[in-house]
């Protein structure tokens, strides 16, 4: 139904460095190296490490990325931290680092994942739905769904079949339900007597849901329901058919499953394309 999907696309945002790091103060590196900072000009370079210039693009594009409010502090910072980065970078090529297969590879992987991510979110923005195609895709969603009916329940979770059965038998001597769902392994409902949201029967394990839709409104299962989670009594409250959200509420989730299909479809053509032995 409308559930969003995780987006292929929503984890292009690879970087070569942390965003986290650069936000941080930079502690002093351990030793000195010789620094030249470059005199404030918009296509300058912020410093020079060691005869390595560090661009003033390269810091714009941190800005960027790490979406914080631009100011001078921000980029005092960041160039602090970029600085630190080069001296490490020019003191692990030093030592030939790049020459040790395992770093060679985290390398040469780091690189290819973040040429895929780039990739990817140029194929998303290449074929972005139109809003025909995202409201046609909303119809689909709420077709698919007609006649469809969704259920508020209460239960119990109990680790064995004769907890479960004493459960029952409890409930048919006038026990309340709500009083004995204090006792549930499921502790999310538990504050509120076993009480679940409303949900279509796909929301729950097979097991559940299919004692569920078979109990009359105000009734509770007579025989103890397993499931991987343990023995579960469950009582039926109401039942209604389900109601499909508003189209602009599930308009964005709705783009995100479109552009998961776009990027499975994109891969899978690439590859049943590719000469593989």
């Amino acid at each position: 139904m409308f559930r969003a999907r995780p987006l292929i696309a929503a984890a292009a945002i690879a970087a070569a460095l942390s965003a986290g790091a650069y936000a941080q103060d930079a502690a002093p590196a351990a030793g000195s190296a010789p620094v030249t900072k470059e005199a404030a000009s918009p296509s300058g370079n912020i410093a020079v490490v060691n005869g390595t210039p560090i661009k003033r693009s390269e810091l714009d594009l941190v800005v960027r990325q790490i979406k914080q409010p631009d100011s001078p502090e921000l980029r005092k910072a960041l160039t602090k931290k970029l600085i630190e980065l080069e001296v490490l970078n020019q003191e692990a090529k030093r030592r030939k680092l790049m020459q040790r297969e395992d770093v060679k590879f985290q390398v040469e992987n780091a690189a290819r994942q973040t040429l895929i991510q780039a990739l990817l979110r140029d194929e998303v923005e290449q074929h972005k739905p139109t809003d025909e195609q995202i409201k046609a895709e909303y119809d689909r969603e709420v077709a698919a769904t007609a006649g469809e009916s969704e259920y508020k329940v209460h239960h119990i979770l109990v680790g064995s079949e004769a907890e479960a059965k004493d459960i029952i038998g409890k409930l048919d001597k006038g026990a309340k339900f709500e009083d004995l769902a204090k006792g549930t392994k499921d502790v999310g409902s538990a504050a509120n007597g076993g009480q679940l949201d409303w949900a279509p029967p796909a929301a729950y394990v097979k097991p559940f849901s299919e004692a569920m839709v078979k109990l009359e409104k105000g009734k509770y299962t007579e025989v103890p329901v397993q499931s991987q989670f343990g023995w579960h009594v469950i009582r039926l409250d109401d039942k209604r058919p389900v109601t499909p959200p508003p189209f602009d509420q599930v308009k964005t989730h709705l783009v995100e499953n479109m552009q998961q299909k776009q990027i499975k479809q994109f891969v899978d053509g690439l590859v049943s394309k590719a000469n593989i032995k």
